[in-house]
């Protein structure tokens, strides 16, 4: 292990917040009218707006976005949703509130995103849908996706929770499948602390995620405890409670007049990580396909580790040693003690998957970094390669 004097600490992340949103909020606070209101529907006016999709739907998390949008398709008990096996545990965990079964899918080695000809491979008559997840912010390849959806006639849902801004072919992720889930996690390139937002095109979907946000009530219901309210309502489904509140709208539309500027700031630490790292044939730096985009929510680093005295967990560690603080996205789901005793899941079924997991690790990348850190975090990972390269 190096022995090192830590020059400078650098967080895994640092929500980019000022007096903007600070004013916002007591804004917010003072009108008196705390949770869904007028504000919520503001801000998902601008929200669908700035993706290009016509309806926007505001919800409690990205994972309710996810559920509600597998509700809205109509997905039953023994049906199939294709997930790939590197995300969070939300993406598949949702498939299973319905007592339906998450078909994990191996990945592409070179974006990371789900291996479309494994998941051809793994279509059964149950298949009713494909979660294609956009890992990092880098997107999916939506032709062949919907190519391969269209010819089985599976339902498209887009986990964008890395997503915003990201773009394919010139059109921003949001605007593109019949329906897309975003989170406002406070580590995500727009924050609104917690919270989530499902875009569509379609009036059926849109109507219907407006109702079984808030109990399956009729779709004024919020408005019971205003002075325009009524308080007679009729619970039309057995819903969930997934609203938004006005308090958090105030942040998000803050966040989202300046989601271009942040993206541009990570956009240029990504650049500086690429171009410092670039000489060094010991790592492998994100590689984004020409028609696409990415938000650079997350920069995922991969060691080649055969170049190397020591392994990813190591790497990890001699970074922390240094001040800079790192994470993984992510420990495979087939691999994680749940799904294996849930589903029968096991080590070698997704094996592309396990490799770029043994040899990723996440560097800070965040819109409020100072070129300091940056330069401190691209110091640190050449100071270790160097010393522990073959």
């Amino acid at each position: 292990m190096t022995t090192n004097v830590v020059q400078l600490r650098v967080p895994f992340h640092r929500a980019d917040l000022g007096e903007d949103e600070v004013k916002a909020v007591s804004e917010v606070i003072r009108s008196g009218w705390l949770t869904m209101g007028a504000k919520t529907f503001e801000f998902e006016r601008e929200f669908a707006r700035y993706v290009g999709a016509r309806y926007a739907i505001a919800v409690s998390s990205c994972t309710a976005a996810l559920h509600l949008a597998l509700e809205a398709i109509g997905l039953n008990r023994d049906d199939e949703v294709l997930v790939p096996t590197t995300t969070f545990t939300a993406s598949a965990e949702v498939v299973t509130y319905f007592g339906a079964r998450p078909v994990l899918v191996d990945i592409d080695s070179a974006t990371m995103n789900m291996d479309l000809r494994d998941a051809e491979r793994k279509i059964t008559p149950r298949t009713k849908a494909i979660m294609a997840v956009h890992l990092a912010g880098i997107p999916c390849d939506l032709d062949e996706l919907r190519d391969l959806s269209a010819q089985h006639h599976l339902h498209v849902i887009e986990d964008a929770a890395h997503a915003l801004p990201s773009q394919y072919k010139r059109r921003k992720i949001g605007s593109i499948s019949e329906l897309t889930a975003f989170s406002f996690y406070a580590t995500k390139t727009l924050t609104t602390a917690e919270g989530g937002m499902i875009t569509t095109d379609n009036e059926e979907y849109a109507r219907r995620l407006q109702m079984m946000r808030l109990h399956g009530i009729s779709r004024d219901a919020w408005k019971r405890y205003s002075a325009e309210g009524s308080w007679f309502y009729e619970v039309q489904e057995l819903g969930f409670k997934y609203n938004f509140t006005d308090l958090q709208a105030a942040l998000g539309l803050v966040q989202l007049d300046k989601c271009d500027k942040m993206h541009s700031s990570r956009e240029r630490i990504a650049e500086a990580y690429s171009a410092a790292f670039h000489s060094f044939t010991a790592l492998e730096t994100p590689a984004i396909p020409t028609d696409r985009t990415s938000s650079w929510h997350l920069y995922i680093l991969r060691l080649r580790p055969e170049q190397l005295r020591i392994d990813r967990n190591q790497f990890v560690r001699e970074l922390a040693d240094h001040g800079v603080s790192t994470s993984v996205h992510f420990i495979p789901l087939h691999l994680q003690p749940a799904y294996q005793r849930e589903f029968g899941y096991k080590e070698g079924d997704c094996p592309q998957a396990e490799r770029e997991y043994q040899r990723s690790v996440s560097l800070p990348i965040y819109s409020g970094m100072t070129e300091e850190e940056v330069g401190y975090v691209t110091a640190s990972v050449s100071e270790i390669i160097r010393e522990f390269v073959r």
